[in-house]
């Protein structure tokens, strides 16, 4: 993988916005066409998730990959790359828990008081937000591995 590509994966809790802010394209599950949003990306220890603020009702992008697993990730923030990926989805409670509790401790610190958003709560994002885990597809020209963890300073 490249070095670059490493680094804008390498996010950590003190990542903007802007920095986890990707765009994926899907395939239609219904249209069998190609369907391209931009969404935020997340990282807990090793992996990397897509998830995003609770709601009343499945996210097409979600339902597109339970259909087709198989995705683009794209990177466009400073770093520009096409990773082929697969979905999946997270759909076990007790692990829902686990996984987002960093995210929404993570949102509500990252929070502006002026924010249009409310305060997370994690019964509801465990309840109603759409969780995918990112698994990066290995092609013959590169390796995709994801980067190490970055250790925390020493300070």
């Amino acid at each position: 993988m490249r070095d670059d590509v490493t680094q804008a994966l390498a996010i950590d809790a003190s990542s903007t916005i802007e920095s986890r802010t990707i765009d994926i394209t899907t395939t239609g599950r219904h249209s069998g066409e190609p369907r391209r949003m931009e969404i935020a990306f997340y990282r807990l220890g090793d992996e990397i998730y897509l998830s995003g603020i609770p709601g009343p009702t499945t996210r097409s992008w979600l339902a597109n990959l339970a259909a087709q697993p198989r995705f683009t990730f794209h990177l466009k923030q400073g770093v520009v790359a096409d990773l082929p990926a697969t979905a999946t989805i997270i759909a076990d409670p007790a692990e829902r828990r686990r996984v987002l509790a960093v995210f929404v401790g993570e949102f509500n610190r990252r929070r502006d008081p002026d924010s249009p958003w409310p305060e997370a709560v994690l019964d509801d994002w465990v309840e109603r937000s759409p969780l995918a885990k990112v698994s990066f597809v290995e092609t013959p020209d590169r390796r995709l591995a994801l980067p190490a963890t970055p250790e925390p300073d020493a300070n």
